[in-house]
């Protein structure tokens, strides 16, 4: 069993240095295996320009993550957080994850909507899974979980728990409310969602992070106050994609009962209209 912490919390543009403090109070005070930050945790998201936002930006590694992996040494525990990364002069919108010996492993954002900083940002173009003390870990990046294809594409190689790091904003309800839930359960696997507060340039933040179980149930939420969303959960129940509530009468294989080659459609070039 695991212990895992959600820290729905309010983000201050343009200053990380602030957003840090923060960042690394909740990582060493928070008795948890797993701590898990909104995206764009060191720096806020809704900037106006590229040049703005590179002024906040970090390298990997960098102020926030050398931080975050000397508190995870410390305190033997594995975090993950959003951050605005800079590299060779690119930009990105970057999550984390930090293991207890101080490794760091990184996403770069690969689903990217045209609002924020996310205007700016560079694509990535992998969709990692990494080990941890518990089991297998996918990282999902607010907008992303608008995609089935990216928790699915995770679940297949194996992630036992995705985590997702958002700037939820009004408006985006359906995604907490509907979506983060049918993704658990389409794919059998527990998710784990920190989503920020507070108000950013006329943008205010739902909150609203979960833990959801892989039956699609959720466990654990918070409403929109910042505060640390806890639960236990058993990442080994995410190995289990056959349910069998009747033998030879009533069961169900998520994966094996795919059709593969009936899905080449998804994968193809949508035409400009």
């Amino acid at each position: 069993m695991v212990r895992v912490a959600a820290v729905q919390m309010d983000v201050h543009l343009g200053d990380p240095s602030r957003n840090m403090e923060k960042i690394i109070g909740y990582a060493e005070n928070t008795e948890a295996d797993l701590v898990v930050f909104p995206e764009c945790a060191n720096s806020g998201y809704a900037f106006d320009s590229r040049a703005e936002a590179l002024t906040y930006a970090q390298t990997v590694p960098g102020p926030l993550t050398g931080g975050l992996a000397a508190a995870a040494r410390k305190k033997k525990r594995c975090f993950a957080a959003g951050l605005l990364e800079t590299q060779d002069a690119e930009l990105f919108n970057t999550a984390v994850f930090v293991t207890p010996d101080g490794k760091i492993q990184t996403y770069r954002k690969t689903h990217i909507p045209f609002l924020g900083v996310d205007r700016f940002v560079a694509r990535g173009n992998e969709l990692p899974v990494f080990d941890s003390p518990f089991g297998r870990i996918g990282l999902i990046i607010c907008y992303e979980w608008r995609f089935p294809e990216t928790a699915r594409s995770l679940s297949l190689r194996g992630a036992d728990l995705l985590i997702g790091l958002s700037n939820w904003p009004v408006g985006a309800e359906i995604i907490p409310e509907r979506l983060v839930p049918a993704r658990a359960a389409e794919n059998r696997v527990w998710v784990l969602s920190a989503n920020r507060v507070g108000t950013e340039r006329g943008i205010h933040y739902i909150g609203r992070s979960t833990v959801i179980d892989p039956g699609g149930n959720t466990v654990a939420e918070l409403k929109d106050d910042e505060g640390i969303l806890t639960a236990v959960i058993d990442p080994a129940q995410s190995r289990t994609k056959r349910i069998v509530k009747k033998p030879g009468e009533y069961e169900i294989g998520l994966f094996e009962d795919r059709r593969p080659e009936l899905y080449t459609g998804i994968v193809a070039e949508v035409e400009d209209a």
